[in-house]
């Protein structure tokens, strides 16, 4: 790799007339900075902004530090890490991430994020989670992005899952919708509860009895193809002529997914016999449904885009701040 020594050198002048170069242009004489920028060019030298951290350079471009806990492997949130990138990039600052895997020590990981020397740390994860904070984190300038800390106080963006839950089962109840068939996942998911408790709270405010809710979640500790339990669930209240729900109501898009299935190879059709709900919004995926699927999309770009602004503008609130999870009305209701 090229070094300022070897850019001098090549361009005929000092290596403080290659700093100018990069960092203050208009100071040089427009034959010098030429000569320079070939130089650079030539040899496709990289300014090393770490060192520049180190020496506290005045006008540095600031950067963000982006701990991600399995979310930039995931197709689900890659979307909060796109626009962490693209929020600094319109702000003037630099971002770049780390992955944490929950399978491996993080003090290694904190120690590979520092030494970057961010100006501010989002500690992301795929999926609403309780997080416990590296220690090293907690004296820098921290926000959270689709997490939570029980133990910190520490400012945190998440989806509003009991509200979204409860906008789209309140659209049901004014379609007509009289006797869901609920299938959530696991109980100890936080998103799950959020989501039980706001479909519960608009089937009360719609003069509805929450005993006469059918209600399941899914067990997912032996792994995703648990996934496959939904049905035998929908088994209990669909059969070949017989139908006690007239909608289901899914977890996520992936029990959609198998709802689906399980209700076409039974011959109902949707949203006319029977309608669907999913959640999540999967990139990609709900529009390719037959009928595209009715689905609640989660925030994610919007996660990413607070957290970094929260960072940007300097803001000091340490509380959680919920983002709404709108509504997306398809052909499945």
């Amino acid at each position: 790799m090229a070094s300022l020594k070897d850019v001098a050198k090549l361009a005929g002048v000092s290596l403080m007339t290659v700093s100018r170069a990069i960092n203050e242009p208009d100071k040089l004489r427009a034959e010098t900075y030429r000569r320079v920028k070939q130089a650079i060019d030539q040899l496709e030298y990289v300014p090393d902004m770490a060192a520049r951290r180190i020496r506290g350079d005045g006008g540095r471009v600031q950067t963000i530090g982006v701990l991600a806990l399995d979310t930039a492997t995931t197709p689900f949130s890659v979307e909060m890490i796109l626009s962490i990138e693209k929020t600094a990039r319109e702000h003037g600052w630099n971002s770049f991430v780390v992955n944490l895997f929950d399978d491996e020590s993080a003090e290694h990981t904190v120690d590979l994020l520092l030494a970057h020397r961010p100006d501010g740390v989002i500690f992301t994860a795929m999926g609403l989670r309780q997080v416990t904070l590296p220690a090293k984190l907690l004296d820098k300038r921290l926000v959270l992005a689709n997490c939570f800390s029980r133990t910190q106080r520490i400012a945190s963006y998440i989806p509003d899952d009991e509200q979204g839950q409860y906008d789209a089962a309140r659209a049901l109840i004014a379609k007509g919708y009289r006797a869901p068939l609920c299938i959530y996942l696991p109980e100890d998911v936080p998103a799950a509860v959020l989501r039980r408790r706001g479909l519960e709270r608009a089937w009360r405010d719609g003069g509805g009895d929450i005993a006469q809710l059918r209600q399941y979640h899914l067990n997912l500790s032996g792994g995703d193809e648990h996934y496959r339990d939904c049905v035998e669930l929908l088994a209990r209240h669909f059969s070949p002529g017989r139908q006690e729900c007239d909608v289901v109501v899914c977890g996520n898009d992936r029990v959609a997914f198998l709802v689906y299935q399980t209700l076409l190879a039974q011959g109902w059709r949707i949203p006319q016999q029977v309608a669907v709900l999913g959640y999540d919004n999967m990139v990609g995926i709900g529009d390719l449904f037959q009928p595209p699927l009715t689905t609640v999309q989660l925030p994610h770009y919007e996660l990413g885009r607070q957290a970094a602004l929260h960072l940007i503008e300097q803001r000091e609130h340490l509380e959680s701040v919920k983002v709404p999870c709108p509504l997306l009305l398809r052909a499945s209701l």
